[in-house]
């Protein structure tokens, strides 16, 4: 019976799996509280079906994947962000206008070249394929967007909550605005090899959802989400390997589940306090 349950830790690349998401469990879930408070839900999800022509342009041009999908990923976040403010359009019709329009190009793109990169590894990711350079880029990406989060935790948080006061006690509102822009696209950058594209959007909305119902204080919501994207994680790829499912979304499934055992459990706890 051991043996069986300790079987998956056999495989190097099961190993690397599990390592992968406790690399991006950090990264993803501290991001998603910020996203679900200020209401940035689609821009993450803009910004991840964004970087597909970006990923590529850099294969035709020969350079790291990753780097055309962070600048594809900046040019989504600074062309909505410019569109928004130059237009009548509300922000989110925007942000949906250009992401469907980028990820539209990205597969036109995609279908006109040769290429041995499989389309369903750059949309779903291949957890299962990760190898140490994957490893090591996710690693300093997450340490980066990890000390930039915790160091300015506090000036996020008021740019999330009122950026007019933000502004009144001093802080720079558009370093904050498109700085929190850039750690989203370096973020969707980390998970690219592991839960790929589209996937990825999942990892920075369920945590803070699901910690934001457990916990009315932010400051017990980053760890929460954390704890939460770990657990789902490495579950995830745990039980992917017994019932022969992809890792990526075993583990978003594991999200979602969660994530609706704390909506019933904050309704359960609404209605009393509302009876008594």
């Amino acid at each position: 019976m051991i043996e069986t349950l300790l079987f998956p830790f056999q495989f190097a690349f099961m190993n690397n799996a599990f390592l992968m998401m406790a690399i991006l469990a950090v990264p993803t879930s501290m991001l998603s509280c910020y996203l679900v408070l200020k209401g940035w839900s689609l821009m993450g999800d803009a910004i991840s079906h964004a970087v597909l022509p970006g990923v590529v342009v850099a294969y035709l041009l020969g350079i790291p994947l990753i780097i055309g999908a962070f600048f594809a990923g900046m040019i989504c976040a600074l062309a909505t962000g410019f569109l928004a403010g130059n237009s009548r359009v509300k922000q989110d019709t925007v942000m949906g206008i250009v992401f469907s329009g980028m990820f539209g190009a990205g597969i036109v793109l995609y279908t006109k070249i040769s290429t041995d990169v499989h389309l369903d590894h750059i949309l779903f990711g291949n957890m299962l394929g990760v190898n140490a350079a994957d490893l090591w880029t996710a690693g300093l990406i997450a340490a980066f967007v990890g000390v930039v989060i915790i160091a300015k935790r506090q000036d996020f948080l008021l740019h999330a909550f009122d950026p007019i006061q933000a502004q009144a006690v001093g802080l720079h509102v558009g370093w904050l605005h498109y700085g929190l822009l850039t750690l989203i696209s370096l973020t969707i950058v980390a998970t690219l090899s592991a839960v790929g594209i589209i996937l990825s959007i999942g990892l920075l909305i369920a945590p803070g959802a699901i910690a934001f119902l457990l916990t009315k204080r932010f400051a017990l919501m980053l760890p929460i989400a954390v704890g939460v994207t770990l657990l789902s994680g490495v579950s995830g790829v745990y039980v992917s390997f017994f019932i022969d499912s992809a890792p990526a979304p075993t583990i978003i499934l594991i999200l979602t589940l969660i994530f609706i055992v704390a909506f019933v459990r904050s309704s359960m706890l609404a209605r009393s306090i509302s009876v008594v």
